[in-house]
């Protein structure tokens, strides 16, 4: 199975291209520069680069949240549009459980995390065996103190990954709970483990068409919020 799979839901933006669990092509830009900028650019690159149009695919993958507001949208939409006009299926794939397959050799417990602002975390905890993750809890928005009361007692090590691992890191340590950052080149998000969620959503059975792709934020969005801050306050009485 080929599968084209499209990550941009932090600040790195990156794109592989597979062939069951062998990865052909893979393209990572941590430039600055957005992703409407990046991404499809980096998809063109690999497909030319191995003579393939997106017609050759049979699944196309993406990291479908938490993350980025902006970053799941172009993301989504660049899978969409891509999906739409060769008539392929999709996958959107969780973005921490994808980052929990990049450690899918390891045996252990793996944190995902990702700076969600506002002294919150998005969070989901697995157990690998060395193969594939299992799930410990869902994918959600969560302080850290509230991982940390969670966890609190464990003397399993945690092992942390994502862009929020080092403050999850610090967090954990600090309370006296056992944590080990994930190596560099295995920390931050990949289209790689992307790829690889994807191939065991499809063996599943759980691929989307087009039209059911859509992004997972976990939470309002800055404006949704203050949109309902502003109704609240609205509809608050004033005392006379």
């Amino acid at each position: 199975m080929k599968i084209l799979a499209l990550e941009s839901s932090a600040v790195a933006a990156s794109a592989a291209l597979c062939e069951d669990e062998t990865l052909i092509a893979q393209a990572f830009q941590n430039s600055g520069l957005t992703h409407s900028q990046t991404l499809l650019p980096m998809v063109e690159h690999l497909l030319q680069g191995c003579s393939l149009t997106p017609a050759d695919l049979d699944l196309i993958a993406v990291a479908a949240g938490p993350g980025s507001f902006t970053g799941l949208r172009i993301g989504v939409a660049t899978a969409k549009g891509l999906a739409w006009a060769a008539q392929r299926p999709c996958a959107g794939c969780s973005t921490l459980e994808s980052m929990a397959w990049n450690l899918a050799g390891f045996s252990g417990q793996v944190c995902a995390a990702m700076d969600a602002r506002r002294h919150q975390i998005y969070n989901a905890r697995f157990q690998v065996d060395g193969q594939c993750p299992r799930r410990l809890t869902p994918d959600r928005a969560i302080s850290l103190d509230d991982l940390v009361q969670e966890l609190a007692g464990t003397q399993t090590p945690q092992l942390v990954v994502g862009d929020g691992a080092q403050l999850c890191y610090d967090a954990l340590t600090a309370a006296g709970i056992p944590a080990v950052l994930a190596p560099p080149n295995l920390r931050m998000q990949s289209a790689w483990g992307v790829a690889r969620q994807a191939l065991a959503l499809a063996q599943a059975g759980q691929t989307l068409s087009p039209a059911q792709l859509v992004p997972v934020y976990h939470r309002l969005s800055q404006a949704e919020r203050e949109r309902l801050e502003r109704e609240q306050a609205a509809q608050t009485p004033h005392p006379q």
